[in-house]
């Protein structure tokens, strides 16, 4: 509480302090618009600034820019522009506070007007300025970040980059948080149709896998409209991807050092130290024996089989972390050809490996005596691989535009991890070892067509479409775990019963996922089409099936039920002791083994955008979404029971309205009402049972609903330059059937199963405030210095259903409210920017970032247990990227300065007696990273 009130206590001394800055220093500006002399089209980028200083600033996506914050005098202004001759104008007056205008027309440079660079329109997007403009005139409330912000601040994939948006946290291993809600209430779109993701525990599909090279704008809608799909509650993103605007060819390589793990001991299966695993390509003698078939039979091998049939065992590496490395290739072309036609394409390549070692406590409680159930302490080496090709081509007319993309991802994870300590509530035998060896592979490849079409010449009437197919894979080949007593530091003895060694073969495969749409729009009502109501009517749509199989295979004494063996070595010893017939292995899989899932969306939509006046502007529209679910599935028990349906059909009205009114030429408001649904994650609602081999179980829900979401938005923002803007909004959501994330005893002891479910509804509202300064405002000396705040505070109530939440309302007593589960009642995202040059051909600039989230509820307790808890987490990076003679790029990077805990927690206020008097349930330290990147472009 002492924590919350201080953080609203600077929350609001920031908020005055920037008003008063705002407010400060009304002196004289420069503005006007920039156009093409050939065209007469606004240019977008344009760099306009005072000679011989770094004042200035870049046209917006109107062409305009203001310099402002300018003393009485004359100034000789400098604009220049990729491709286009620099032009200068002197003596520019400035009098008496006033708004001098000044209209700027730039002409083709003649060494460039046989090249293939003109950086116009789309490309423009990609610039911080531009980006700021588009938000400005954006009916809905909508933010985006560019290529050239998340170079800047030396963000390498579009996971992270995207933290750098209002409201927006990143959790090591969930994904994102936006306005303190977890990743169930994202949704994702690569060019504005739909994508699955490649794995099942995730909503999106990790977009750490996404380098930024690949990238044009990062989009973010915080608000609906009737063109998203209805699920809608945190935000939706939207990869929109480069196209190679001018010709570039760019190759990047870096390596980072992390104080926890590079150099130090580290643990590696062995069939993960070859070259080849390095890009990903490993595991292939880790498919399930033959011998098993296709469908479970609770076979047991014979001593021949058992020996002959496994093509990998548990013997690991043991050797130190090397550097993470990573690799990047990026060309990109531009032909235009007569009559106003152009022809682009794009390929990038990008691989990078890491190198990461996690060490801290792994428990959960036994609800029936108040103690600890498990006990461990968990040491995590994790080898990762992630591997990403694009090809895009591009083909534009006067009329039309075609785009074909293409992506294929890969992504591996080799996990060798150990933990120690007690089971079972026994606390005696704390010499408890259990050894996991696994390797996660995912595949993610989507083709994507993209047409617009100007149906007429003026563009009063056009039409877009675009259509996708998605195919995704999830593996954990051979997972395999052996669980005994610790003897000494090198050697393990271990139980053949109880399934004590242990191998499962899971695969999640997503054969099929189609998306499309299809949108008519016409504009009309004012011969100045930019000024004129718009009509649109569309389509849009997806299919996916996925489907499941995980097999088990277990220990079975034979002649013999123990022995020894070196911890990093058993291979060898498991061979004799089965060659000798003391042992063997059976199949355990039971009757879940199998499931499908089918899910479909079909929508139209109309929208309506209403452009009363120059300043008045409403977007209503709505949404009519049909959509189904349906799983097929074996609850536990015989292999001859037919399998189970579970249908799930909906149909939704999802209504939308965004209105914008420009109380000035550089400030909004805006106002935003619609109803939306939240769909679970994959695994949330499938009925299978994935088993850790410390006794913890997660398991789907097919029985699950969708909520649904009731939306409200208002927000005030400020643009007092192009490089600046303030806002505040304020917005309130009431979902019904929020799901959630529960911890439950499992039946008999010693086991935790993590599931999910429906609570009645959930209330919540709060505020964001944001600010980007130039601190020019404060004094001249500081013209090279900028700083960037976000704050999200939110308040939440979830109320539980008592019927269908019995267990946990023995955790709550008599009061059937808490907080949602999940959500972040604050957050904070600030940088701090100094750019300058330090001679004509080294450019510079420096950035500080540091984020932190509020405590919230990482699952519910249940059976007399309080919630448990993720504890506040601040991040402090420090990232230095340099332009050196406009071909070599160096990027230094500090991450994770501060090196703070992550920690989990079981709440203080349980109904059943607490005996131990440490609560936390998990923790660790990420480590210190630094990091080095170097870049040419040919």
């Amino acid at each position: 509480m002492d924590l919350l009130n201080s953080f609203k206590r600077t929350a609001l001394t920031v908020f005055a302090l920037t008003i008063s800055i705002l407010a400060y220093a009304q002196t004289g500006k420069i503005s006007g618009t920039v156009t093409d002399k050939k065209t007469g089209e606004t240019l977008i980028g344009v760099t306009v600034k005072i000679k011989g200083t770094t004042k200035g600033t870049s046209t917006g996506a109107d062409g305009k820019y203001t310099i402002a914050a300018l003393q009485d005098g004359k100034f000789v202004i400098e604009a220049s522009y990729v491709g286009y001759a620099t032009k200068e104008v002197p003596a520019v007056e400035v009098n008496g506070g006033g708004t001098t205008t000044l209209n700027l027309t730039l002409e083709e440079s003649n060494s460039q007007k046989l090249a293939d660079v003109q950086v116009k329109g789309v490309a423009g997007r990609e610039s911080e300025t531009a980006l700021l403009s588009l938000q400005k005139n954006a009916i809905e409330i909508k933010q985006g970040i560019g290529i050239q912000e998340l170079s800047r601040k030396g963000v390498s994939d579009v996971e992270e980059g995207l933290t750098k948006i209002t409201g927006i946290t990143k959790v090591d291993g969930r994904g994102l948080f936006v306005r303190g809600l977890e990743d169930r209430y994202n949704n994702l779109l690569i060019n504005g149709l739909a994508v699955p993701s490649n794995n099942p525990f995730k909503k999106i599909i990790p977009l750490d896998l996404f380098p930024t090279d690949i990238v044009s704008v990062l989009e973010t809608y915080k608000t609906f409209n009737s063109g998203l799909y209805g699920d809608f509650a945190g935000g939706t993103f939207n990869i929109v991807t480069a196209k190679g605007e001018k010709a570039v060819t760019k190759i990047n390589i870096g390596t980072s050092f992390i104080s926890n793990s590079t150099f130090k001991k580290f643990l590696r299966a062995e069939d993960a130290t070859s070259f080849g695993s390095y890009l990903g390509f490993n595991g292939d003698g880790r498919a399930l024996p033959k011998v098993f078939g296709k469908a479970p039979s609770a076979y047991t091998m014979s001593s021949n089989e058992a020996l002959s049939q496994f093509g990998s065992g548990f013997d690991v590496d043991n050797g130190k972390a090397p550097l993470n490395t990573s690799v990047g290739i990026l060309h990109t072309q531009k032909f235009n050809l007569e009559n106003q036609r152009s022809f682009q394409y794009l390929i990038s390549i990008n691989t990078d490996n890491n190198f990461q070692i996690r060490e801290g406590v792994d428990r959960f409680f036994n609800t029936a005596q108040g103690i600890y159930d498990n006990n461990l302490y968990t040491t995590t080496n994790r080898f990762s691989t992630n591997s990403s090709i694009l090809g895009a081509l591009n083909y534009v007319t006067k009329r039309l535009s075609l785009s074909f993309n293409a992506f294929y991802l890969k992504g591996t994870e080799n996990l060798i991890q150990d933990q120690l300590g007690y089971t079972n509530s026994q606390a005696t035998v704390n010499n408890t070892f259990i050894r996991l060896n696994q390797l996660q592979k995912t595949d993610f490849y989507t083709g994507q067509t993209f047409a617009n079409y100007k149906i007429t010449e003026d563009d009063a009437h056009s039409i877009k479409a675009g259509i996708s197919y998605s195919k995704t894979k999830y593996q954990l080949p051979d997972r395999k775990s052996f669980r005994g007593s610790l003897i000494d530091e090198n050697t393990t003895s271990v139980n053949y019963s109880g399934n004590s060694i242990y191998r499962q073969y899971m695969d999640f495969d997503g054969d099929f996922f189609g998306s499309g749409m299809l949108e008519y729009n016409f504009k009309f009502g004012n011969e100045d089409l930019t000024k004129a109501h718009k009509l649109s009517v569309g389509y849009n749509g997806s299919f996916n099936k996925v489907a499941s199989n995980s097999r088990f295979v277990v220990s079975q004494n034979l002649a013999s039920n123990t022995t020894s063996f070196d911890t990093n070595e058993p291979d060898q010893t498991l061979v004799n002791e089965i060659a000798q017939g003391n042992f063997t292995y059976r199949e355990g899989s039971n009757a879940t083994y199998a499931a499908t899932m089918q899910e479909s969306v079909n929508a139209g939509y109309v929208d309506l955008a209403f452009r009363f006046n120059d300043r008045l502007n409403l977007n209503a529209g709505a949404r009519f979404e049909q959509s189904q679910r349906l799983t097929r599935f074996r609850n536990p028990g015989s292999f001859d029971e037919p399998f189970q349906r579970s249908t799930k059909n909906n149909f939704n009205i999802l209504p939308a309205a965004n209105l914008k009114y420009s109380i000035t030429e550089n400030s909004n408001f805006r106002l935003s009402a619609s109803k939306t649904i939240t769909k679970p994650v994959i695994m949330e609602a499938f009925p299978l049972e994935f088993v850790n081999p410390d006794a913890t179980i997660e398991s789907g829900n097919p029985n699950i609903v969708n909520s649904n979401n009731y939306n409200f938005d208002a927000k005030y923002e400020l643009f007092p330059t192009s490089k600046e803007m303030f806002a505040i909004t304020a917005f309130a959501k009431y979902l019904e059937n929020p799901i959630e994330r529960l911890f439950l005893q499992t039946a008999g002891s010693g086991g935790l199963q993590i599931t999910y479910n429906n609570s009645k509804k959930a209330v919540l509202y709060g505020a964001e405030i944001e600010f980007l300064l130039q601190l020019s405002r404060i004094n001249e000396s500081l013209s090279n210095f900028s700083v960037g705040f976000n704050t999200s505070l939110m308040y939440t109530k979830t109320t539980i259903d008592v019927a269908k939440n019995s267990v946990e309302t023995a955790a709550i007593g008599n009061d059937n409210t808490r907080k949602l589960q999940g959500a972040s009642p604050w957050l904070i995202n600030a940088d701090i920017k100094h750019e300058s040059d330090f001679t004509k051909k080294w450019k510079s600039t420096m950035t500080l970032a540091y984020n932190i989230y509020g405590e919230r509820i990482y699952a519910v307790g249940t059976n007399g247990l309080d919630n448990y808890y993720e504890k506040p987490f601040g991040k402090l990076d420090f990232i230095w990227n340099n332009k050196l003679s406009g071909k070599w790029d160096l990027k230094l990077g500090v991450e994770n300065i501060l090196n703070p805990t992550y920690r989990i927690e079981l709440g203080e206020e349980s109904i059943i007696k607490i005996y131990e008097n440490d609560l936390t349930v998990k923790d660790y330290k990420r480590g210190v990273g630094v990091s080095l990147g170097l870049g040419y472009t040919f």
